[in-house]
């Protein structure tokens, strides 16, 4: 793979607010050309990749601008902030929510209402909760088993070493798609230190895939942001969770956004 991409975290604020479905439709035409020069790179068909706009934060009338600019999924932190937004959206019925944070256990009957798919599952219990409800709801969900590549300690995933046993765990909950891996990388200018995060989530997809149970493909691979997804695509990225680049600048900084295991202000 090509070692000279750079990240793009450093240009947090440079990404101006659209205001109009034109603002949006150039914001993610933008998108899908650096989407299709990272494929170039390595020989990838930019079709094996899909683009997830980010839209944690902003205003509903953003999102229905970007729904007019061909937006089909939106991705969500904050499950209470999303269910929200679904609720007020609800009439356009071929619009998919994606909840990309990290998720109680006491939360999982609202992801199972709405949710067309959940990218942070990391432990039992919660997949439990999760299919309790679903079944309950008649519905299924397509979910990510998210992975701590970084080894920093107070991010959340499991670390890679214990995904093995638990994606077999997973196969009794059957409302319960298990789609592939989820990352947050390093939030770093450092490309080749975000680069190794990236490599190693594909490696660990790559050999569950010799041993996942039947019926469970584990293709998937969503990784990479605003400020790094070239690189998670030049590595094998199937999914990249893209916000500001999209959206315009949140008011502070992306790595803000995402909580962590000590962190008092963490979503609930």
């Amino acid at each position: 793979m090509t070692s000279e991409t750079l990240t793009r975290h450093d240009q947090h604020g440079l990404y101006p607010e659209p205001r109009t479905v034109e603002d949006f439709c150039s914001n993610l035409a933008t998108v899908q050309a650096r989407i299709a020069a990272a494929c170039q790179r390595v020989g990838r068909d930019p079709a094996s990749v899909r683009l997830l706009p980010v839209s944690k934060t902003k205003p509903q009338a953003s999102l229905s601008l970007a729904y007019a600019a061909g937006c089909r999924w939106l991705g969500e932190n904050k499950v209470q902030e999303a269910f929200g937004k679904w609720e007020s959206m609800q009439d356009l019925t071929d619009l998919h929510w994606s909840v990309i944070g990290h998720l109680q256990t006491n939360k999982a009957k609202l992801v199972a209402r709405f949710a067309s798919e959940f990218q942070a599952l990391d432990s039992l219990r919660l997949a439990e909760a999760l299919d309790r409800h679903l079944q309950a709801q008649g519905r299924s969900l397509d979910v990510f088993v998210q992975v701590n590549t970084s080894g920093e300690a107070n991010k959340y995933g499991l670390n890679p070493e214990v995904v093995p046993a638990f994606i077999r765990q997973l196969s009794v909950f059957s409302a319960l798609r298990v789609r592939g891996l989820m990352t947050l990388a390093l939030f770093s200018a450092e490309a080749e230190r975000v680069r190794q995060c990236f490599i190693l989530l594909r490696q660990l997809r790559d050999q569950l895939q010799q041993c996942a149970p039947v019926g469970m493909e584990l293709d998937a691979l969503s990784m990479g942001m605003s400020g790094d997804f070239e690189i998670a695509i030049e590595e094998g990225a199937t999914v990249v969770r893209v916000g500001q680049a999209i959206f315009g600048a949140r008011a502070l900084p992306d790595s803000h956004y995402w909580p962590t295991r000590f962190d008092p202000e963490a979503p609930r």
